[in-house]
């Protein structure tokens, strides 16, 4: 049988995926990865180069998976929303490998930041370019958009990261109808915060011309 390269490079990126996930990146194990891929270790880093930039490409992948998979409509935010819900509901590993960055990288910059923080500067200007925060000026629109954008990544992926916080603050488990209310809720919240205020409430009290 001939050797599939691509196949391969595909099996190690899958079974190094689910590696990290369940055990970061300092207690992955390259031979366990290399295992469960049917791969030697040898591959690895020749595809890759190291254990670190194995993660970093598989954490970088899966970002990119969601932002393509997934567009912010303005215009229908709440559909929007549930179907981010959606997906990280099927795609649980990619918030526990951004735990995992956050735990073992803290906040240090990384060698593919710029490129993540154009993603997010997309999705916050699709927000900006709907309306979002209509009465402010331009800057301020953009700055209001990303905030918003943070919030709604957190009310979302909260739900999937700290299940156990789920059980103590809901006094349930997780199941299909809990998750069902709990999408309801998060989508019911977004709609609010993005309800544009209305105009008059721009200027605080009291500093207005003359005020």
């Amino acid at each position: 049988m001939a050797y599939d390269a691509e196949d391969t490079r595909r099996r190690i990126f899958d079974a190094a995926a689910a590696e990290f996930a369940e055990h970061g990146l300092a207690g992955a194990r390259v031979s366990r990865i290399a295992t469960a891929a049917r791969a030697n270790k040898q591959a690895i880093y020749l595809y890759y180069g190291s254990k670190e930039k194995l993660f970093a490409a598989i954490l970088r992948a899966k970002l990119e998976e969601v932002r393509v998979s997934i567009s912010l409509d303005p215009d229908a935010l709440a559909e929007s929303v549930g179907q981010i819900f959606d997906w990280y509901q099927e795609h649980p590993e990619l918030i526990r490998l951004v735990l995992w960055e956050a735990l073992e990288a803290g906040g240090a910059p990384e060698e593919n930041e710029r490129g993540r923080r154009e993603g997010f500067r997309e999705k916050a200007h699709q927000l900006v370019d709907g309306g979002t925060a209509g009465h402010l000026p331009r800057d301020a629109r953009v700055r209001a958009a990303q905030d918003l954008l943070f919030t709604i990544m957190g009310l979302i992926a909260w739900n999937f990261a700290v299940p156990r916080m789920c059980r103590l603050v809901l006094d349930e488990e997780t199941d299909q109808a809990a998750l069902a209310r709990r999408r309801r809720t998060v989508i019911e919240s977004v709609r609010r915060l993005a309800t544009t205020p209305d105009a008059s409430e721009a200027e605080p009290r009291g500093q207005g011309p003359g005020g």
